[in-house]
C-alpha cells in the first residue's frame, strides 16, 4: 500500500463526495443503501449514520458483534474531532510514526483512527457528521463507505476509488 497515494485518493475522495442538503430522510437512505450493500454481499457490518450529537441510523448485519458497535463509536469520534476520514487520520498516523494518545492525548478507548468512518460534509455548512461501517478490514470498511456515497451523490465511483492493493 502507498500511503502518500491513499491520502491524496482520500482528499480527493473527501472533496468531491458533498451533499447539497442532509437530513434525517437523507441519512435513512443513505444507511439503507449500504445496509442492501452490505446484505447482498453477506458482509458481517454494522452501519451508522449520524450527525454529530444524534444517531440517525443504525444496523447490524449477520456476523456483526458487540464489538463492532463500539468501532463504530470510536471511529465516528476521529471523524467528529478532526472532521476528516477516520482512515486519513490512521494513514497520518502510521506515516509519521505516532498515535492519537501520543500526539494528540486522545485516548483509544474513545477513539479509533482505523478506516470506515467518513466524514457527511453538505456545501456552504462543511462537516455535520459521518458514516461508519466495521467489521472488514479497515481499508475496505472505507471503501464501502465511499461506494455507497458515490451511489447516493451520483459520483462516479470508479473515479475515486482507492488504488487497488
Amino acid at each position: 500500500m502507498d500511503i502518500p497515494l491513499d491520502l491524496q485518493s482520500i482528499a480527493a475522495q473527501e472533496h468531491a463526495l458533498v451533499f447539497p442538503r442532509f437530513d434525517a430522510d437523507r441519512a435513512w437512505q443513505l444507511g439503507a443503501h449500504l445496509h442492501e450493500l452490505a446484505r447482498a454481499r453477506a458482509l458481517p457490518v454494522a452501519v451508522d449514520v449520524r450527525t454529530f450529537g444524534q444517531q440517525l441510523f443504525f444496523c447490524a448485519l449477520d456476523g456483526a458483534t458487540p464489538d463492532n458497535a463500539d468501532w463504530v463509536r470510536r471511529k465516528s469520534r476521529v471523524v467528529e474531532h478532526f472532521r476528516r476520514s477516520s482512515y486519513a487520520i490512521g494513514l497520518r498516523m502510521q506515516q509519521t510514526g505516532t498515535t492519537l494518545a501520543e500526539k494528540h492525548g486522545l485516548p483509544i478507548t474513545d477513539f479509533a483512527p482505523h478506516g470506515g468512518s467518513f466524514p457527511l460534509t453538505v456545501a456552504g455548512a462543511g462537516v455535520i457528521g459521518s458514516v461508519t461501517v466495521s467489521g472488514l478490514p479497515q481499508r475496505a470498511d472505507h471503501e464501502l463507505v465511499v461506494e455507497a456515497l458515490c451511489a447516493q451523490l451520483d459520483v462516479d465511483y470508479a473515479q475515486l476509488a482507492l488504488a487497488k492493493v
